[in-house]
């Protein structure tokens, strides 16, 4: 590299020769920590829509309700590609700190909305107008969120520990569904279910509009990635660029397809499968599926630091090759399992066995797109892949049992793990072949 070229930028050089590791992490954590604000407030919405369903709709069957806020709930998932589309287009043209900040935005003022917003007695039709407004603002939010942050955190490491670094993303994605679970078992200990119907449902979405502002705060003080700042100026439209990159887009889609199906299926399908299949009762899937999801989240920068020394690529075959033996052997099993250890132990295996995607898929996509094209190349495809696969596991699952043929969806997911581990296979390890030149 010629540093002749480099040595006039001055004021952007500087600042990223000085970076001491600790402010490294100080930027890493206030991006991790808005992002786990905004998965805490996409995951709230599902886990209270039983209370408030009734609120915003008028009186009716609870079924009726909730399939009503199930389907505004899916309003938000189709928002996603258009929020990783938009969101990456402005990460990569004003910065991944802008883009960050903004999402964050978009995320409270939905939870804000949904907060404070009246019932149907009291507005009519205005309110599953508002709650549609406030899902759609987060889904664009949680769209445009995954390929900056992914793009942030693997910019912001170091060449030798982008593997873990990266890998925080999905543990403040756990650690979200998680707090969101937790503030449920918590409000439904100390309140009555009379009052969480009539307003303690607001509490929740309350507590993430004020977490949000927290995160903005944190996110003030985040120092903006070197790789931006010393990007050139595009010659041509980031849309017309990214379709330079067939190869690499096409690669996001089948590294996501098996990942994003099998983690959506150990983790929020779980709870139902337990209860509707296995035959076990809430409250023990739901604690199942609490000290599964800590665990998997612990495991993350582990496998993701393991990633910086052996590589991306053999992480990604292990977890194709586990994925693709084992998914049948293991959901016929956990089918037929009547104690809480023995469904504790299977889930288990399998989300060790998805780390090997989740605790690296964001620095693998990252590491295959140049700098001006990084957060709409890593955002877009991802969240078209998972809207596809990941959105709609849950409704192909119910509808395999629902024809009495539950065993198709073990192979279903099989047959998308598989299809996954062929892109691993021909694939390039990124950690020898990134595209994350600075450090």
């Amino acid at each position: 590299m010629d540093n002749s070229n480099a040595l006039p930028l001055g004021s952007a050089a500087a600042p990223a020769r000085e970076r001491t590791t600790a402010s490294r992490i100080k930027s890493i954590f206030s991006g991790s920590v808005g992002n786990m604000v905004e998965w805490y407030d996409w995951y709230v919405y599902a886990a209270f829509s039983l209370y408030f369903a009734k609120v915003f709709f008028p009186a009716g069957s609870s079924t009726a309700q909730l399939m009503k806020t199930a389907a505004i709930f899916a309003v938000g998932f189709l928002m996603r590609p258009i929020g990783g589309w938009l969101m990456g287009l402005y990460a990569d043209r004003a910065g991944r700190k802008a883009a960050l900040m903004a999402s964050v935005y978009l995320m409270c003022f939905g939870s804000l909305i949904i907060a404070l917003s009246p019932g149907y007695e009291t507005i009519g039709v205005g309110a599953p107008i508002l709650l549609v407004v406030a899902r759609l603002l987060q889904g664009l939010s949680v769209g445009g969120e995954y390929g900056t942050s992914a793009t942030y955190l693997s910019e912001m490491a170091t060449k030798e520990r982008r593997g873990f670094f990266s890998s925080f993303q999905y543990v403040t994605l756990i650690s979200g569904q998680l707090i969101a679970l937790g503030v449920l078992i918590v409000l439904q200990r100390f309140l009555t279910t009379e009052e969480l119907y009539a307003w303690g449902w607001r509490i929740p979405f309350a507590i993430g509009a004020l977490c949000a502002i927290v995160a903005l705060y944190l996110r003030r003080g985040m120092e903006e990635t070197e790789s931006f700042t010393k990007k050139e100026k595009a010659k041509e439209s980031a849309m017309r660029t990214l379709m330079r990159h067939p190869k690499e887009l096409m690669t996001v889609v089948g590294l996501t397809m098996g990942g994003t199906l099998a983690f959506y299926t150990y983790t929020t399908y779980m709870q139902k499968y337990l209860v509707n299949t296995v035959g076990m009762s809430i409250s023990d899937s739901t604690t199942i599926s609490a000290a599964t999801l800590f665990l998997f989240m612990c495991l993350q920068p582990l496998i993701g630091g393991l990633s910086d020394k052996v590589g991306r690529r053999p992480i990604l075959i292990a977890f194709g090759i586990l994925g693709t033996l084992f998914t049948v052997p293991i959901l016929t099993t956990l089918h037929t399992i009547q104690t809480w250890w023995g469904a504790f132990f299977l889930i288990m295996a399998a989300l060790i066995i998805v780390s090997g995607y989740t605790s690296i898929n964001a620095v693998v996509k990252a590491e295959l797109f140049p700098t001006e094209i990084r957060a709409l190349g890593v955002g877009l495809p991802y969240a078209l892949t998972v809207s596809i696969f990941g959105g709609t596991a849950e409704y192909i699952a119910l509808w395999f049992k629902s024809i009495g043929m539950e065993t198709g969806y073990y192979w279903y997911v099989t047959a998308c793990i598989a299809v996954s581990l062929l892109v691993y296979i021909t694939m390039k390890d990124t950690r020898k072949h990134s595209r994350i030149l600075t450090d």
